[in-house]
């Protein structure tokens, strides 16, 4: 009895979620994909396409915001002062701005690159100093010759002590 039982619930549930034939009242395919399309077709950018490119802050109206009689001055400054120093903070961050923006798309031929090292098997690349690799420009002078400028490490001592006579 219970097989029976088990049996007919089986085909009663195949039945439930099989697909009807009967013809349902759907939409078309065609207003769909008008509304896909409208929904895809959304563009963010269509008025000005160059607005998030790179290099466009310039062509934005943005601004440093005014300091008044009633807005903050550091303590030692006069209002005066604090828009000197505002004003100088704001130039130097659009000359570095600007100076970054001239580098901009200009890349390394990874071919002229390869050229250059010599690579090739049993190349001298493998031997010279760095193994081929260019490296970046930094900000101090690596290169061994004498530099008497005191650094850090001069002025605190050495980390592991002095050494002993």
């Amino acid at each position: 009895m219970k097989i029976i039982a088990v049996l007919v619930s089986t085909l009663s549930l195949a039945a439930a979620f099989a697909p009807s034939s009967s013809s349902r009242s759907t939409k078309s395919s065609t207003e769909m994909n008008a509304l896909f399309d409208n929904i895809f077709g959304m563009d963010l950018y269509a008025p000005n396409r160059a607005v998030n490119e790179y290099g466009q802050r310039k062509n934005k109206n943005i601004k440093q915001g005014e300091v008044g009689n009633k807005s903050y001055v550091p303590a030692g400054l006069t209002l005066e002062e604090y828009k000197k120093v505002r004003s100088k903070d704001v130039s130097k961050f659009d000359s570095n701005y600007d100076k970054n923006v001239k580098k901009a798309g200009k890349f390394q031929d990874f071919d002229a690159f390869y050229e250059k090292r010599g690579t090739a098997i049993g190349g001298k690349w493998l031997t010279a100093p760095g193994k081929g690799h260019t490296f970046a420009k930094t900000k101090y002078d690596y290169s061994g010759g004498k530099d008497d400028s005191k650094g850090w490490g001069d002025a605190m001592g050495s980390v592991f002590g002095s050494k002993k006579k």
